[in-house]
């Protein structure tokens, strides 16, 4: 996704040059060697969760099982659900943690458990927390909970300052995204935290995908924790902070948190938790779980200091030769998708040896970074003449699919694709927070797991072949009498529309002037 959005003026831009350059040296971090490294907890066999599950992994050995969740009330409910019965650890880290309605229920829940004595590790990108260090540090300030900072900008100068003065570095985050509970259960996907991936906002969602796991592959995930936790980059928040809160403030804080939980205790979107078919099904051990062996996929976090040539720290060269070896078939569903020289030729490649690629991204009308379109746009001719199949999510999902989990990820409200996912020869299912993009390659750190699920593989190739026309407008050329061919869209029925769908003609013009702007490695 776009790291940058918001305009900026040419004489504001180039005042902000000299400034960041005149100051450079002010942006300083706090002396970090001091922080305390802690690993994950391994003694956790005769936990809560580890008991609930012991039957399902003895009759499955070797193999990791997942849960896919695609509704937002479910993938909440998991989250909520694991915590509100841990024991002894919860490790979460994300690149956006809002405070909004589900980041604060959330956030009680954690303090909840942290009151039952279990001990809570969040690790969190600065990209979202500017001026809200302070919360951070009251809930840190509980015996049982530590919140890290990961890759800070420095607070002693304007953010927007150091974009150019530490170009390179605050640039780069940790896109990361996993919730591990006891080290025994993980979710791992696209989701962040906030109203808009959990179908708590009632205007607009972001339909994606997580995964719950179990089994093997839980105790990688809590090792990529580890490392993130202890590396260099992750500062106690309280290091950042201008200053410490007392006790007073801490208590406040607590209750606060708790108050907000109870007032919200019977809204809407409470009852819609407390309704969902998922909460049943692990209440009454009737989950679905899809079995085989999973391999984690994970970014270094040594990667945001390096070179960007380190091949060997980044995510796509763990996934690249399975791309490579496809057989048959590659599905790509990735809400910024700009594949560049090298994914296009490669695409095409795949094609000219008869491996059908089918990609399905956002359309101008449903991506919220109108940027990141204008530079997807101009790989679709290409893509397209040399046979790569793409489809452009509608704005609004039609009501035949707005049915829980009727779709591989969520389709209520009006709907930005965000999740994360490739699907290989209907045997390898990839899901996880890597978008298709220059961004994800080589600027940020991403993780997720690779499944060997011919079961559930098939499910997510299935709905593309029969509802991808109702999702999704389909590309094609046409023929026109300038030599030239047209860029259309096929809405799934008798209908060709020749251009972008849903749009004005003053956002098609803008988003067209974006094209030639710089930066597409920063997208």
């Amino acid at each position: 996704m776009s790291l940058f959005s918001t305009e900026i003026r040419p004489v504001k831009f180039i005042v902000a040059v000299v400034v960041a350059l005149a100051v450079t040296g002010c942006a300083t971090l706090p002396d970090n060697t001091q922080r305390v490294s802690s690993l994950r907890m391994t003694d956790t066999h005769e936990t809560h969760w580890a008991k609930k599950f012991e039957a399902a992994k003895l009759a499955n050995p070797g193999h990791s099982g997942f849960v896919p969740l695609g509704n937002g009330t479910s993938a909440f409910v998991a989250r909520a659900a694991l915590a509100k019965n841990a024991e002894r650890s919860i490790d979460a880290q994300y690149y956006l943690w809002h405070d909004d309605l589900v980041g604060r229920l959330l956030l009680n829940v954690l303090l909840d458990a942290a009151e039952r004595g279990v001990r809570v590790r969040l690790l969190l990108d600065d990209i979202d927390l500017r001026g809200r260090d302070h919360d951070w540090v009251l809930l840190s300030a509980h015996a049982n909970v530590e919140v890290r900072v990961f890759n800070p900008f420095s607070r002693r100068i304007n953010r927007a300052t150091q974009y150019i003065s530490r170009f390179g570095k605050v640039t780069r985050r940790m896109h990361n995204k996993s919730f591990i509970v006891d080290n025994q259960v993980a979710v791992v996907g696209g989701r962040n935290i906030g109203n808009e991936y959990f179908e708590a906002d009632p205007q607009i969602t972001f339909g994606d995908l997580d995964a719950m796991t179990i089994g093997p592959v839980v105790a990688d995930v809590s090792d990529s924790f580890d490392a993130y936790w202890n590396n260099e980059l992750a500062y106690p928040v309280s290091s950042l902070a201008r200053r410490l809160p007392d006790a007073g403030e801490i208590a406040r804080h607590r209750e606060f948190l708790q108050e907000f939980a109870d007032q919200n205790r019977d809204c809407a979107y409470a009852r819609a938790l407390v309704a969902s078919q998922f909460a049943a099904e692990l209440k009454g051990n009737a989950l679905r779980f899809f079995w085989g062996d999973a391999r984690l996929v994970v970014d270094l976090p040594e990667k945001l200091s390096a070179r960007r040539d380190r091949k060997d720290l980044q995510l796509i060269s763990q996934i690249g030769p399975q791309f490579a070896d496809a057989q048959d078939e590659i599905i790509v569903i990735s809400p910024y998708f700009i594949p560049g020289r090298t994914g296009t030729d490669g695409m095409i490649k795949l094609v000219d040896r008869g491996v059908r690629v089918r990609v399905l991204t956002n359309s101008l009308a449903s991506n919220n970074h109108a940027i990141v379109h204008a530079k997807y746009a101009k790989y679709r001719r290409p893509l397209l003449a040399g046979g790569v199949e793409i489809h452009e999510a509608r704005n609004r999902e039609p009501d035949e699919l707005r049915k829980q989990d009727k779709a591989p990820f969520g389709t209520t409200k009006s709907t930005v694709l965000h999740a994360k996912s490739f699907v290989i020869d209907r045997k390898y299912v990839f899901i996880g927070s890597l978008n298709f993009d220059p961004r994800s390659f080589t600027e940020n750190t991403e993780i997720g797991i690779v499944f060997d699920s011919k079961a559930f593989a098939g499910i997510m190739a299935r709905w593309f072949d029969e509802e991808i026309d109702s999702a999704a407008y389909a590309l094609a050329l046409e023929s026109n009498t300038n030599g030239r061919d047209r860029l259309v869209w096929n809405d799934g029925g008798s209908a060709v529309l020749r251009t972008e769908p849903d749009t004005s003609w003053c956002t098609r013009t803008l988003t067209h002037m974006m094209r030639w702007l710089p930066g597409e490695s920063q997208l």
